[in-house]
């Protein structure tokens, strides 16, 4: 029998009594994994840390939870977190030689929990407000992509000649106490700084941004970053994933029993580049906002224009050697 796609927002089913990714009803509303794993968690004591959500209500680490049948959990979710763990610890040589699918299933699988949580907590607001949750149609076409793709997890689901994601990964000098996260999931873009690894993730523009950021990655993909290095390049990577403009469109082709998927050219009927124009201004916004470990305002990120202030590259474009940045990692 040919697999089948589950579609939970066609009939916008979040309920605790389906599970998440794959729509089996489940025996109770107990059955639930934890959104951010067990092993991560424990390493960084973030159980009871304090998870904002956007509509201003606070979580706890461990409060994120999502609804999933045993079954998939023990079967599929299981040995993938344990691959993941098992790599993590052996820090960005591990990572490095993880299966790139692997690093993209299980940073999706984490983002989505939050957008479930997401979801769910809108719509107890709203309801509680006598009023029906509405969410854009841009939206729902994203997060219902994405939940597709993730269901390369547990069914026979194949990327037909290319890759959902760009994935960058570096060697970073971090603080090994240190847990950096951060995510924006509107465009699906995930970070992630512990151990002496960083990676920033797309998860769904079709390998757009590794092209956008090509010539920069090339560069410094095989350095060992200060933190604030990694922390430049990221927000290089959420604001142009900001400027991303496609709404990418797959072909599902089912198989005998196998489904292959596969990506329609971004460029389409449009003559548009994929990314809007990058505004020094608003960079430097994003930039702020990554380097609040180190304080630099805005004014001071911007106060030659047309060249924000970088510590990944000198005024002659030289790179910036990791080990002669004076600030704390």
């Amino acid at each position: 029998m040919p697999a089948k796609i589950y579609s939970p927002f066609e009939k916008f089913n979040f309920s605790n009594k389906q599970c998440f990714l794959s729509g089996l009803a489940l025996n109770s509303e107990e059955e639930k994994i934890q959104v951010f794993p067990q092993w991560l968690m424990s390493l960084y004591g973030l159980e009871d840390q304090p998870f904002k959500l956007l509509d201003e209500t606070i979580a706890t680490y461990k409060d994120l939870k999502i609804p999933c049948s045993a079954t998939i959990n023990e079967e599929y979710l299981e040995p993938l977190e344990k691959e993941v763990a098992a790599a993590f610890a052996a820090g960005y040589e591990g990572v490095m030689a993880l299966d790139e699918l692997k690093i993209y299933q299980w940073a999706g699988k984490l983002l989505y929990g939050i957008i479930f949580n997401e979801i769910q907590s809108g719509i107890r607001l709203m309801h509680s407000q006598g009023e029906e949750f509405n969410i854009s149609q841009s939206i729902i076409h994203k997060f219902s992509h994405l939940h597709m793709m993730l269901q390369s997890i547990n069914l026979p689901l194949h990327f037909e000649g290319f890759k959902p994601f760009s994935l960058f990964l570096f060697k970073v000098d971090n603080n090994e106490k240190e847990f950096g996260y951060r995510d924006e999931i509107n465009t699906q873009t995930f970070a992630l700084r512990i151990k002496d690894f960083g990676l920033v993730i797309c998860l769904q523009d079709n390998r757009a941004n590794s092209l956008y950021h090509r010539e920069v990655f090339e560069k410094i993909k095989g350095d060992r970053l200060h933190p604030i290095q990694f922390e430049e390049f990221s927000a290089r990577v959420f604001y142009s994933n900001y400027l991303f403009n496609r709404l990418p469109e797959y072909n599902i082709l089912p198989v005998g029993e196998e489904i292959y998927i596969e990506a329609m050219p971004l460029r389409g009927m449009s003559s548009k580049p994929l990314f809007d124009d990058w505004v020094n201004k608003t960079y430097g916004q994003v930039l702020e906002n990554f380097w609040k470990n180190w304080g630099f305002l805005l004014l001071e990120i911007i106060k030659n224009p047309e060249h924000p202030m970088s510590f990944l590259f000198a005024k002659d474009g030289e790179k910036i050697i990791a080990v002669t940045i004076e600030l704390p990692r």
